[in-house]
């Protein structure tokens, strides 16, 4: 049976890894190989095009060798945002968290944005398949940009898949419901509690299950156990990409390949204390 197919008999996961950036890369890389020791073949990796403002392809040339890679074994890769940053007006929060990245743009200063993101992964030879906005923050003006660029885009709630050339639409809701779970909480009570959450949504009786991870978790012992838990419970489910999930053909991945060990990081998973 192909992978991301639909049917009743066919229980899927899919993980995606948020915030992967010089910065950060090493900590990516190190969960990324935890999770190919899990079984976890295929991964959807959000890569942020210029943190600051330095193109990923200039400022790491090794990070962009391990998503090219990471890509021939059967990871997706997708655009998140342009520098990851909050919005410059307003202070409206998404999700209990600060404004995402294109919050008070106007239509111009949102395509501008997203087109600068995707020509810097292109030319680094990373081209984006989707796009997922930080903190999952969508605007008017980002949803009908994505349909010039991309083949899905990821809210909180759903993958959806764009067929052009018709625009993406705010409330389409023929994508069926598959909320991501994840660990990254702002507080100290908002942390305690997201590992218990995480192991509930990851028992509900559903075909789908999201499951984001982020750098900051290898900080943190209780999350990876959390996650260790919710990987030993789910090993009947089939890994999939968030390309997959939105069912759309992978025409960008090559044929995977056996799983490695990637250079950037051994296999052994140690909480790193914080900085």
């Amino acid at each position: 049976m192909a992978r991301g197919s639909s049917t009743n008999s066919t229980r899927t996961i899919a993980v995606a890894l948020h915030g992967i950036e010089p910065a950060t890369f090493e900590r990516c890389a190190v969960i990324r190989d935890w999770l190919c020791d899990h079984g976890i073949d295929r991964v959807t990796l959000l890569v942020i095009p210029a943190r600051d403002l330095h193109p990923v392809g200039e400022r790491a040339p090794e990070m962009v060798e391990w998503l090219r890679e990471r890509r021939g074994y059967g990871d997706s890769i997708a655009q998140h945002g342009f520098q990851h940053v909050p919005g410059r007006r307003g202070s409206t929060r998404v999700h209990g968290q600060r404004a995402g990245e294109f919050v008070g743009l106007d239509s111009a200063e949102t395509r501008a944005a997203v087109s600068a993101g995707w020509r810097v992964l292109k030319l680094a030879g990373i081209e984006p398949e989707g796009f997922v906005a930080p903190a999952y923050a969508y605007t008017a003006a980002l949803r009908e940009t994505l349909s010039q660029r991309f083949r899905w885009w990821a809210s909180l709630t759903r993958v959806h898949r764009i067929s052009a050339p018709a625009p993406v639409s705010a409330t389409s809701a023929r994508e069926p419901l598959v909320p991501a779970w994840s660990l990254a909480a702002r507080g100290p009570f908002s942390r305690l509690l997201s590992p218990t959450l995480v192991r509930a949504g990851a028992m509900l009786p559903t075909s789908n299950l999201r499951i984001d991870l982020h750098p900051a978790d290898l900080r943190h012992p209780r999350h990876m156990m959390a996650l260790e838990w919710v990987l030993q419970r789910t090993e009947a489910r089939v890994p999939i990409t968030y390309a997959e999930l939105a069912g759309v053909e992978p025409s960008l991945l090559s044929r995977p390949q056996p799983l490695a060990t990637n250079k950037a990081g051994g296999s052994d998973l140690t909480p790193l204390a914080p900085a």
